[in-house]
């Protein structure tokens, strides 16, 4: 009870991230240490031999610079697989090809809406950056895949746009161009919900044959999980991403490793506010796992833990 006592932080002029993580460890305080915690755990995870590395997020946060911190942990194959929803997809291609811009929160959205400018928390996406644009580049992407074969799981639909970024000026700033060139795969489970699928849909009018395959998918994701001797996760946010990833982690005994990231509350039962400690009761965190949830916006803890992770790998 007495072992470890609150030192102060120190910060020093020249300090880099990870020197301040390791302050904030030694603080005790609140959640800061979960968050110094958090990064020794994925540090962990990701120098485990044959451990296969998850990564689960939700949309929202790719219509934010924070997509460039994602898009990092992909080109450098920091992470073995991506489980996401349909509008990481949505936001990753409409910016490769048009700009959001800053915004607020607290403006009038009606006057927004009479602008054609869709809010998303304090970003603002014009009508010809989002649907527009993606109907423009994506219907005729759809028409010259359709060519080769007409049934998809996400996984390789997502690789196919990644190759069609190949000749973009901006495709190094894109999550799916990196895992179509590092071989990394994304399942997006809700691939519907969003404007990709609703593109998809479109498509389908004219093309009746054209259909997603999701349990190829949910069979690829069976065998990642079942072959691995060990599995870790960082999951940031809620919903389907991050309940699909461990939903199949249940039927293997359990993560090894689990770091959550969410700003949602436990006390409504809901899957986004689940600590680390419920899943452990239904079998998909081992009980001797290293686990830890820090309450955090994604935005500003993902940066730092991500920084810190590479001044020490």
């Amino acid at each position: 009870m007495k072992d470890k006592p609150v030192k102060d932080i120190q910060i020093k002029k020249g300090m880099n991230s990870d020197q301040l993580i390791h302050e904030l460890k030694k603080s005790g305080g609140f959640t800061a240490k979960k968050l110094a915690i958090g990064v020794d755990i994925v540090e962990k995870m990701i120098k485990e031999k044959n451990c296969v590395k998850f990564l689960s997020f939700p949309a929202c946060i790719i219509s934010t610079g924070t997509r460039g911190v994602i898009k990092e942990l992909l080109k450098r194959k920091i992470f073995d697989v991506v489980i996401t929803t349909c509008g990481t997809l949505d936001h990753d291609l409409a910016r490769v090809w048009e700009n959001y811009y800053h915004g607020s929160f607290m403006v009038d959205d009606e006057e927004l809406h009479k602008k054609g400018i869709n809010r998303l928390g304090n970003i603002f996406i014009p009508n010809e950056c989002y649907g527009k644009i993606l109907e423009d580049k994506m219907q005729p992407i759809l028409s010259k895949i359709y060519k080769s074969k007409n049934k998809w799981s996400t996984k390789e639909l997502i690789w196919e746009f990644g190759k069609h970024l190949d000749n973009e000026k901006n495709k190094e700033e894109s999550i799916i161009y990196w895992a179509w060139k590092n071989k990394i795969p994304i399942y997006v489970p809700g691939i519907t919900d969003g404007a990709f699928g609703s593109q998809v849909w479109m498509f389908y009018q004219e093309h009746r044959d054209f259909t997603f395959d999701l349990l190829k998918d949910e069979q690829e994701l069976s065998d990642l999980v079942f072959d691995a001797k060990k599995s870790g996760a960082l999951i940031i946010g809620g919903g389907i991403s991050k309940h699909h990833t461990i939903w199949w982690m249940q039927y293997k005994g359990g993560l090894d490793y689990a770091v959550y990231l969410t700003t949602a509350v436990e006390y409504d039962g809901s899957l986004s506010g689940a600590r680390t400690r419920e899943a452990i009761s239904w079998g998909k965190i081992k009980e001797k796992a290293d686990y830890v949830t820090i309450d955090g916006d994604a935005t500003v803890f993902l940066p730092l833990i991500v920084s810190s992770l590479l001044e020490r790998l």
